[in-house]
């Protein structure tokens, strides 16, 4: 059994509950949490109620000295820091500018961070829910120095996992959560050995995750149902997908939501109108296939759970019982929500899908590999 790494004083820094796994890993490790730095307290949950972010619960429930401030550069927060004599500052998920101040304050001199993504992939701020809706078949987390540059620092250590083909941005993000903890836990390890190796990305291979919006959550039914397929993944639980059926051929209808989704293709000489919506009987249904299927613009898209306004999401077979969709009906082609974010003929806002794709920007190489 190799013996125990010298022990490091750590600062850590972050917000949400994918960050939690990696602070508990670390409080529980051979290496000291002199502090913990989050982001101020914030309205949450149904009753809007002013509270900790998860890292700050915990770091109040350990006894943790625990800033929270609006800018991490401000001259306090930076004199606070100095007062903790960090060995090494570990970032999961933080949520803001890391000036060189604080990049350089501990005594190894920089920042380490585990990012949701195979860099140099999916640099940016949404790279679990970009990886779904581009239909990668695997992601997993880089532990990078953080630089000036978002995303940009040199990796040491990465860690892979597949994708699921009905994983949702949830329980992915879980899933990460646990595994960012093993790749920093292991890097932590590393540099108080003096073993780290860092290796500089390839820039020309960089794309980039563009933060999730509503505009993300509208369905073309244009597009291919293998597509639409891993962007209803991607955007559940929330914002959460959005098809309108559409009643007796009228344009207004009711928006539903989908959360959970696979496809079939087209059996040979079959082209059904887009937006068409036809009951499969259970008896002949294919494995895994629903109820109910829509023709797109390669093959159908089959809902596995739905969800109408002011209800809970439900598996399409228990939602059909309770809100019926007749043999024949229509989704529309976009949903109605597209028309309220773009307005009757106004120029499309910036990012806006011009024919409903969600795009990761890139700066080069390309991405999807099928349905997720």
């Amino acid at each position: 059994m190799p013996p125990a790494p010298p022990r490091l004083r750590l600062v850590f820094f972050g917000t949400p509950e994918i960050a939690v796994p990696t602070l508990e890993r670390l409080i529980a490790g051979p290496h000291a949490v002199v502090g913990v730095v989050s982001q101020p307290d914030r309205p949450r949950g149904r009753g809007r109620k002013l509270s900790p972010s998860p890292v700050a619960e915990v770091a109040l429930r350990e006894g943790l000295p625990l800033l929270r401030p609006e800018k991490v550069g401000e001259p306090s927060c930076i004199e606070a820091l100095r007062a903790l004599e960090p060995d090494l500052g570990v970032v999961v998920a933080f949520g803001q500018f890391l000036p060189k101040k604080i990049r350089e304050l501990p005594t190894r001199g920089y920042l380490i961070n585990a990012h949701a993504s195979l860099l140099p992939k999916l640099r940016g701020a949404a790279p679990i829910a970009r990886a779904i809706a581009e239909g990668e078949s695997e992601t997993g987390i880089s532990v990078m120095r953080i630089e000036k540059e978002m995303d940009a620092g040199p990796t040491a250590l990465v860690l892979r996992t597949p994708i699921g083909p009905q994983e949702d941005a949830a329980e992915l993000t879980t899933r990460l959560g646990a595994l960012a903890a093993d790749a920093i836990a292991q890097a932590v390890d590393a540099i108080a050995r003096d073993e780290i190796v860092w290796t500089e990305q390839d820039a020309s291979r960089a794309t980039f995750a563009a933060k999730i919006d509503k505009a993300d959550a509208v369905l073309d039914l244009r597009e291919p149902a293998s597509r639409l397929a891993c962007r209803i993944h991607a955007v559940s639980p929330k914002p959460g997908a959005t098809l309108t059926l559409l009643p007796g051929g009228g344009s207004e209808g009711v928006d539903l939501k989908v959360s959970r989704a696979t496809t079939r293709a087209f059996a040979p000489g079959e082209r059904p109108e887009v937006g068409r919506i036809e009951r499969v009987d259970p008896s002949v249904a294919g494995d895994g296939e629903g109820p109910l299927r829509i023709a797109t613009g390669d093959g159908w898209l089959v809902p596995l759970v739905l969800q109408r306004p002011g209800g809970r999401p439900l598996p399409v077979a228990d939602f059909l019982r309770g809100f019926e969709i007749a043999a024949g009906a229509r989704m529309a082609v976009v949903a109605a929500a597209a028309a309220t974010d773009e307005g009757d003929g106004a120029a499309p806002r910036a990012g806006a899908r011009v024919e409903g794709a969600m795009s990761t920007r890139k700066s080069a190489g390309a991405t999807g590999r099928g349905a997720r």
